[in-house]
This record gives structure tokens, sequence and C-alpha cells, in this order.
């Protein structure tokens, strides 16, 4: 049987994960090398950005080729001008028989590649023309878009089933459904990251992410501010494009709150393992992959109560109303005050949420997506 030859790029930066990674770096992270143990080529793009220091032009994590095209530093554009040389690659240099690409928004370069005799499939996550980080013109370009990804491809995957469902109401077509996985090593004992940061194991609140608005941050920083407690609030990571945003959070003046930077690797396990209880205030989401990584290591979770959270965690999180500041403040009062509560739902989401999500049956389901040939 002749070796599937993939070529993938789109909202993941690098492999493995970087400063400024989110779920589609972490999703490429742990597809990829599944795939290539499953005897797949696959070559990922991966992007430079002006500030960084200077990389090869090729590497390669765990058989992954990867690629380095340099872009732009703007939001949204680097996406656009990465993805428009990675496109313009594959086609001249013929790297790939199927063509993977993450996000709707870059289905424009599906039109090109299905022109050029590729399979070209794409994996759309959440309802990304919602999210307030975007002016009214990324906003429109995304709903643009939203018509390419229903015709152009050869199928598309959507990772959360209100947003599958919201597509097929609106195009009258069918699509397919593959969750994120869940399951994460155990991280080791090393307690550095924790002493580095000058937190105790059960004693602090912990956040992981982008500081954008959709994120909620803003909404964990001014509901922890009115909370009675001795333990701290930890904010892992940043905004890769640093804006007034940031900066009006970074203005607390609650010394309890502990503005950690990016976090890496184990040492973002250990910190979400030895939490006492993970909060994720997101206004908008697709399938949270931090969510599944919290559940699957059983840490108790805090989280608004939009759908798609609800989806994953069922009554194994405490949730709170979504963009209420006030309502997430009572919660994180409530937890503080019920331990065991909080224990239980931990343990009966780890063993429901590993028994959902599993990684190695996500990538089953894409390789035998792509060798379909539909």
């Amino acid at each position: 049987m002749k070796q599937l030859r993939i070529a993938a790029f789109g909202g993941f930066r690098a492999i493995p994960p970087k400063e400024g990674g989110a779920g589609s770096d972490k999703f490429a992270f742990e597809l990829y090398p599944r795939l290539v143990k499953a005897g797949c080529e696959l070559t990922a793009y991966c992007r430079i950005y002006p500030d960084e220091y200077q990389r090869p032009e090729t590497g390669e994590y765990e058989g992954i080729m990867l690629k380095y095209f340099h872009t732009v530093r703007r939001a949204g554009f680097d996406t656009l001008l990465h993805s428009l040389k990675a496109t313009f690659d594959i086609i001249l240099r013929n790297t790939a028989d199927v063509v993977h690409i993450h996000s709707g928004a870059n289905s424009i370069w599906a039109v090109l590649l299905r022109c050029a005799g590729k399979r070209v499939y794409v994996s759309q996550f959440a309802m990304d023309w919602k999210r307030d980080k975007w002016p009214w013109y990324g906003k429109l370009f995304y709903r643009f878009s939203n018509y390419l990804t229903a015709f152009f491809p050869n199928a598309v995957v959507f990772d959360n089933i209100f947003t599958k469902e919201y597509f097929e109401e609106k195009f009258r077509r069918n699509f397919y459904f593959i969750p994120y996985g869940a399951e994460v090593k155990e991280p080791p004992s090393d307690d550095t990251i924790l002493r580095k940061l000058g937190v105790i194991p059960g004693n602090y609140i912990l956040f992981v992410g982008r500081f954008i608005p959709d994120k909620g941050v803003h909404l964990l920083v001014k509901a922890f501010e009115s909370v009675s407690t001795d333990m701290k609030l930890v904010l892992v990571g940043g905004s890769p494009n640093p804006g007034s945003y940031e900066q009006e959070i970074s203005k607390t003046k609650d010394e309890r709150i502990v503005f950690a930077g990016y976090v890496y690797g184990d040492d973002t396990n250990i910190l979400m393992k030895n939490a006492y209880v993970y909060v994720q205030p997101s206004l908008i989401e697709g399938l949270s992959p931090v969510i599944l990584t919290v559940m699957g290591l059983g840490t108790p979770l805090l989280c608004s109560d939009i759908v798609e959270n609800k989806f994953i965690t069922g009554d194994n999180a405490i949730l709170f109303r979504s963009g209420d500041s006030e309502s997430l403040a009572e919660k994180i009062g409530y937890g503080l005050n019920h331990p065991d509560h909080m224990k239980e739902m931990a343990e009966n989401g780890k063993t429901d949420i590993l028994s959902r999500f599993n990684w190695d049956s996500v990538a089953e389901k894409y390789l035998e997506l792509f060798n379909s040939k539909k």
C-alpha cells in the first residue's frame, strides 16, 4: 500500500508548542506523531515571527518533517501569510496527496489546493467569527470563510457538535465530528516550577491560556479580587500579540495574583495536577483541549456554563454563568468551602473523560477519513 503523504498548516504555530501556542498547537502535537507511527509521511508547516531567533528551514520531531516560513506579527494576517506560503510550497513541490488545514479561516486555500489535485480536509474549531478579539473586518472574513469551508474541502471535521449542527443547518450539508483526546501522561513529581512561582501544591487556583477577551481572563481577575482566601491565582500564558487588554489585566493590585508568563511541557501539567482548582472562564470555546487535559489529570474544574463546556464536563465540574464575574466569585467561594465535593467531581470526571475522549481513537478516525478519498 502506498504511503500516505500528508501536509498540515493553519492554526498551529510550531511542533512542539511554543510561546503563544493554543488549542490548535496541542491538537497538532498529539495527532501528528500518531499518524506518523501509523505509517504516514507528514510535513507540518510552522511559523517564524520577526522577533524570534533564526530557525533552520527544516527540522524533525518524532518523525514529522517540520518546514518553517517567516510571517508577520500582526494577529490574523500572520496566519494568512504563512498559509499562503505553505499552500504554494505544497503545490509547487508536490509535498502531499492529502492536506490537513486547521481553521475554516484558511479554507480559501482549499480552492487552490483542490485545483492542484490535492485532497483537502479542514478541521473547524469554535465559532471564531464571534470572538471579540477580531475587528469588524476580521469577523466579516470569518463569515465569508464559512461558505468556503462548507463547499470547497473534500470534507470538514468539527471538534464539537454544536458548531457542526450550526454548519449543517445553515448549509444543508453533512459534516464529520471527531473530538479532541483527553489522556495525558502523568507529570513527574518535580516541584521546581511550583517553587519558582512561590506556590504550594493544592493551595492555588490556575488558569492557562491566551490573554484575549473571549478567554474571560478579566472576569477571573475581577472575581478573584473579591474572594477572601490565602490561596494564590496563577495565570499562565499571555497573548502572542500583546495589546491593551493584557496590559489592563496586569494592572491588578492584588498581590495574590501571580503572572507566570509562558510555561511549557511537563511544567504546565505539573501546575495543572497540583492546583486546588482549575478555572476556565471562556466566553467562547470549541471543544477545549485545556479542559480535557485538566479533567484527564483528575484536577477539580470550575468553568463557564457555555454549551461546549457542559458537553465535556457533564455533572463533573462547578459551572458559573458565562460573562458574570459575580457568579464566578460565588462559585470560587463554594469550591473553596467544599473540598470533598470538588475531589469527588474530579475523580468522577477523570473516569468519564478518559472513556469518551481518547487520542489514539482520534488519530484512527482521522486516518480513516484521509484514506477514504472523499
